[in-house]
Formats: C-alpha cells, sequence, structure tokens
C-alpha cells in the first residue's frame, strides 16, 4: 500500500478544496474483512471517470488522508488534467484559466492510471473502495463489477439508465455486504433528516401531493446527428458509448452531465440529474413503494434528446400509515408547483424559488430546496403567515429523532467512515435502486408518449407493449463482459 501524509481539516481548507459538496447510509462492518491491509486503518481508493464531479467529491479522502492508488478514464485529457492541475479543456464547468488545488494533484501523483476499469479491478487487488464517477450510462455496470471485486462503491447518481437495470441492482444486493453510497449529498444534511421525522410524525398531516421542481431547460427534443466532428487525440469514443449505442461523435457530448444528459441514449435529462437529488426526499420520508400510474406532459414529443420542458406525474399507493399520494417533477424555465398551493411559499419568499421540493399536508406545508435540504413548515394553525425552519419551529421541537446525523453534514466522510467500520450509511444501494426504478419509469412514459400502468412485480407497463424496450434497454455487451 502507497503512503501519503494526511492532511489536516486547517490544510485541507488552505487548499481550496473544502467548499465542495458531499452525502451517505451501509452496514456496521470493518473495511479488513474485505481486504483493507492498512496497519493505520487507511483505505486505498480507486477513481474511475475524471471528470469535474470527481474534483467535488474526492476532498473527504483526500482529508482523511487515504491512498488514491488508481484511477481510470476513457479520455487520456481528463488524466492529464488530474496529473497536471491544468482544467480540462473538454469540461465545460469549470472557470476558463482555472487550476484544480494543488491537494488534489498531490494525491494523485503516484495513482496508476488504466483506461479500462475491468482492467484496474482484475490487477488492483489492494483497492478497498471504488469511486465512480462516469456518465450515467455506466453507473450500474461498473458498480456491480466494483461489488463482484469486493469492493466498497460510491457511485454517483442516478444510479440505473433503465428501469431493468435498477432492478437488477436491486436484486443483486440482496444480501452484500459491501458499504456502498449513492451521491444525493443533500441526504447528509441534519434538515434532511429531520424532515423525514417532521413529516413521519404526521406534524403536517397526510401527504397527497408533492412537488419537485428545477427551472433549467435544455433544447427542444431533437435528432441525433449523423454528421461527426473529430474525434480528439486519444479519447476512446467506443468505450466512452460503453454500453449504450455508438452514435457518430459530437464535440456537445463531452462536458458533464448537463451535455451528454440531454441525449437520451446517454442520460435521462434533468429527471436523473436533479430529479434524483429531489425524489429522496420523497421516497424516504413517505416511504413510498414503486408507483402504479405515470404520465408526463412535455413541451414536444421526445426524440433523441429530453424535451426542453416535463411535468413527469406518478401516482403512488397507500402504504401503511400513509395515505395515496402523488409526486410531480417539472423542469424547464417556468418550472413550479401550481399557485394554488404557493401562498405560504410567497408570502415567505416574495416568489417562488426556481428549485424546490413542496409536500402538501392536511395541516400545513414542509418545503425543501431540489437537494432536500434547509427545510421549512408552515402550519395552518400557525399565526405568522411565514414559514420557519424545520430544526426551529416550536411545533417541531419536541419530535423525536430516530435517524442518526451525519459527521459534519458530510456525505462522503459518513461513506468512508463507514467503510473503516463506522456507522452505517444513509444512502446504500438498495434505496438507490428503488429511487433509480422510481424515476426511470417516467422515462418510460416519456418514449411512449403516453401515460402508463406500471406493474411492478412484473416489471411492465400493462396493456403497452410499446414500453418493453424502454423497460429494457438495449445493451453493447462487449464493454460489459
Amino acid at each position: 500500500m502507497s503512503t501519503q501524509t494526511p492532511f489536516s481539516r486547517r490544510t485541507f481548507l488552505k487548499s481550496g478544496l473544502a467548499g465542495a459538496s458531499m452525502v451517505a447510509f451501509p452496514q456496521l462492518l470493518s473495511s479488513r474483512a474485505f481486504g483493507a491491509n492498512s496497519a493505520n486503518g487507511k483505505l486505498n481508493v480507486a477513481l474511475i471517470g475524471c471528470g469535474n464531479r470527481s474534483t467535488q467529491i474526492l476532498p473527504a479522502v483526500i482529508e482523511q488522508g487515504d491512498n488514491i492508488v488508481a484511477m481510470c478514464d476513457v479520455d487520456p485529457g481528463a488524466i492529464a488534467s488530474f496529473k497536471s492541475g491544468q482544467p480540462n479543456p473538454r469540461d465545460r464547468r469549470p472557470k476558463k484559466g482555472s487550476k484544480l488545488p494543488a491537494a488534489l494533484t498531490a494525491a494523485f501523483a503516484k495513482a496508476t492510471v488504466y483506461d479500462d476499469f475491468r482492467r484496474l479491478l482484475e490487477r488492483e487487488k489492494s483497492v478497498d473502495v471504488v469511486i465512480i464517477a462516469t456518465g450515467q450510462r455506466w453507473h450500474m455496470p461498473i458498480s456491480k463489477a466494483a461489488l463482484q471485486a469486493g469492493k466498497h462503491v460510491y457511485c454517483e447518481k442516478p444510479l440505473a439508465h433503465s428501469v431493468s437495470e435498477a432492478r437488477d441492482m436491486a436484486q443483486f444486493m440482496r444480501g452484500r455486504k459491501q458499504i456502498t453510497q449513492i451521491g444525493t449529498q443533500g441526504g447528509a444534511t441534519d434538515t434532511f433528516r429531520r424532515s423525514m421525522e417532521v413529516i413521519q410524525a404526521g406534524l403536517i398531516g397526510q401527504v397527497r401531493d408533492v412537488y419537485c421542481w428545477m427551472d433549467r431547460t435544455f433544447p427542444p427534443s431533437e435528432g441525433i446527428s449523423q454528421a461527426a466532428d473529430r474525434i480528439p487525440t486519444g479519447l476512446n469514443w467506443d468505450a466512452w458509448c460503453g454500453p449504450s449505442p455508438v452514435h457518430p461523435f459530437k464535440d456537445y457530448y463531452l462536458g458533464g452531465c448537463l451535455s451528454w444528459g440531454r441525449w437520451l441514449d446517454y442520460g435521462d435529462g434533468h429527471l436523473a440529474d436533479m430529479g434524483a437529488h429531489a425524489h429522496n426526499l420523497p421516497l424516504r420520508a413517505l416511504e413510498l413503494g414503486p408507483p402504479i400510474h405515470i404520465s408526463v406532459e412535455s413541451s414536444e414529443a421526445a426524440k433523441d434528446s429530453y424535451p426542453a420542458e416535463n411535468k413527469f406525474q406518478w401516482k403512488f399507493a397507500a402504504r401503511g400509515k400513509f395515505d395515496p399520494v402523488t409526486v410531480w417533477w417539472i423542469d424547464g424555465p417556468n418550472a413550479g408547483p401550481p399557485e394554488h398551493v404557493t401562498a405560504d411559499i410567497r408570502a415567505t419568499y416574495g416568489k417562488v424559488p426556481t428549485n424546490g421540493c413542496l409536500f402538501v399536508g392536511d395541516k400545513g406545508i414542509l418545503l425543501s430546496d431540489a437537494w432536500g435540504k434547509g427545510g421549512v413548515i408552515r402550519l395552518k394553525t400557525d399565526s405568522s403567515p411565514k414559514c420557519r425552519g424545520v430544526l426551529d419551529h416550536e411545533a417541531a421541537k419536541p419530535l423525536a429523532v430516530r435517524y442518526p446525523r451525519a459527521p459534519g453534514q458530510d456525505h462522503m466522510k459518513e461513506f468512508l467512515d463507514a467503510c473503516k467500520g463506522g456507522a452505517a450509511t444513509f444512502q446504500p444501494f438498495d434505496i438507490a435502486a428503488r429511487a433509480a426504478e422510481f424515476a426511470m419509469t417516467g422515462m418510460v412514459a416519456l418514449r411512449v408518449g403516453q401515460p402508463i400502468e406500471w406493474d411492478s412485480a412484473n416489471l411492465v407497463a400493462k396493456g403497452c407493449p410499446a414500453a418493453e424496450r424502454w423497460v429494457h434497454l438495449p445493451q453493447r455487451k462487449k464493454w460489459l463482459a
């Protein structure tokens, strides 16, 4: 195992990395049970996918002094960026001319480089933890392969690119003992977990409607271009496409989830990007099972890219103490809940925020941002017309604390601590698989262009044979072997 000097919190803050946002929830097992061999309890970590998102995930690894021993990307430009500290010219999100912090590049100085994750998993026997920051099409296949290799796994959201992938992963996780974590960092905050407790205690009453929204938009849906751009030197385009179809290369596929994520063979638009965050709180707080009815209204028919404006609707049956509930995901420049449910929000903020998650109960409302954090409530019996925080409202204070709080509200630290035998993570893959199935049924309704009645037990849309193509997305097997 290689060694490196641990970073103190003060050193880490000076490095410029501490502003990155991090989340988590797993099993009480020591990492040594899965091959950790460091005398000082440090983890050997491998990174798969070296784009901009990975620079936001890794600070917690560096701060704890864990060892980054291997890195993998199909684009040598991404690897070179980490090694040199210079921004990847193909990443459109960092500011022009910005450099990676020295602490980050130093952590990769001795890391072995791979261009195929399968070779990394075969050869790096000392690796304890795999961090996956690839595009969505690769999340489930690489996560599964890493778990089969006996590694703990952190993966960016969502966990799957189709309903069948989500179900496959849910079944695969049964009985597995590795630590897992999905990248929905809002779930690590005290306000997220307190919002769960407030809702489950019935403080806002029965919730029958939940509105989740984000004002992001794409251009109108269009077909795949057949006019290829020049493939950048060294980029393995076939491997980049991976299990998804290979289309003629276009520059606009590169640059992160707001680039490739628009194209439905590679991602699932804003529903996969921000919807995966926003639906996390209703999924957890309302103990949602699978939906029974899904519909979508879009600004135009879906071709090969995500439409400009969308309103997804899922209906869920009654569960235990919870009544039936309808959940929305709304995106586009005018996204937001209908006006008749926003009076308390407007009284508090003067306007409806550009993103959020609103629970409408028969005794009041609870509003968080789209990451599920910063929750505020207003009860119908309140004398004040304004919402107050879930940590501060006098009616919420007596409610029991049911869920553990994440150290420092840091989802990556929570994950890494769990890998070392600490407390369980809050967002393991069994929950992430449920969230992915929830979202991907929406994509089935979008692709068939009609509402569907969902039979979760049999993984079919009732009376809609055209849906089969979108439930089980075809996959190229050459990158999965």
